[in-house]
């Protein structure tokens, strides 16, 4: 009885327009609506839900802030379905973390855990186009082939992990390998007086054994990935933390996801690719 009051005082407690947004999350649950489908009018949602024109833009607002809808205006604006972006997703969970003390080794003891399975698990699903990608991306971030800067290159590094998270087949583990290596891009700095030898040296290294992957890769065999990568993570959480690696101490703003560089789109897919890989070509700071 005391659980059912307790659950009722908390829905008294919730703004009309909060609990419009969730009947609106309800709607698009039971209607299966995708990214792209749209929402009814704003006339019509107030209708269904007998509420104000105000309370309905609160909550359509409140869905906009989550991720989970655009908005237009006109006459036939209204809410459309999007994907949520994995920037904003980093960012509620940097809102999290900002009040916890989370080091280099809790960021790669988990990424140690996870990667291996993932570039074991996206093996048997990799194209010609990821292959094709994945050599482009080790072209980018080798200090002997490219001529870009050595902060360009480290920039690179993690592309070629995307280029493996969207393969996977697994959801969630794609999701939180993705979340890791946003992680990675946007919040792990190196200190001023790392010599410019370090960097080459972790980009060279990194280089190779992303070259010995793609290889086992294109040889269908898992379980030499799996390894492979083991070794990769184990040796760059080590060469993070001799290159004073550390993490960021604050919050994601919108306006630094929007300055953050992003690298050259691959070359496009097939029509049938999942909205996912088109994250591949995203931008780091760090391997």
């Amino acid at each position: 009885m005391a659980t059912r009051q307790s659950a009722s005082l908390a829905i008294r407690q919730l703004k009309r327009s909060d609990l419009v947004a969730q009947e609106i999350k309800r709607l698009i649950t039971e209607k299966n609506l995708s990214p792209g489908d749209r929402l009814p009018r704003e006339s019509e949602l107030q209708a269904q839900f007998q509420v104000s024109k105000g309370t309905i833009r609160e909550a359509l607002k409140a869905l906009e802030v989550q991720g989970l809808i655009t908005i237009s205006t006109g006459p036939t604006g209204g809410g459309t379905i999007v994907e949520v972006p994995l920037d904003r997703t980093l960012q509620f969970m940097q809102n999290y973390l900002f009040f916890q003390e989370v080091t280099i080794d809790d960021i790669y003891t988990v990424r140690q855990m996870l990667e291996p399975e993932l570039a074991a698990g996206a093996v048997p699903h990799l194209t010609e186009a990821d292959f094709e990608a994945l050599e482009r991306s080790i072209s980018c971030c080798d200090p002997t082939q490219s001529d870009e800067d050595l902060v360009t290159q480290r920039r690179e590094d993690v592309n070629f992990h995307d280029i493996l998270a969207a393969a996977n087949p697994n959801p969630f583990l794609r999701f939180s390998c993705e979340l890791i290596n946003e992680m990675i891009r946007q919040l792990i700095v190196f200190g001023n007086r790392t010599p410019q030898s370090e960097h080459r040296r972790f980009g060279e290294a990194n280089a190779q054994i992303h070259r010995e992957i793609v290889q086992a890769a294109r040889a269908r065999d898992a379980a030499a990935v799996r390894a492979l990568m083991e070794r990769h993570m184990r040796d760059a959480a080590s060469s993070v933390k001799r290159m004073k690696g550390r993490i960021q101490g604050r919050l994601i703003l919108d306006a630094d996801t929007l300055r953050r560089p992003r690298a050259a789109p691959a070359a496009p897919k097939a029509a049938a690719v999942k909205p996912a890989r088109q994250r591949a070509s995203r931008t780091a700071k760090a391997e």
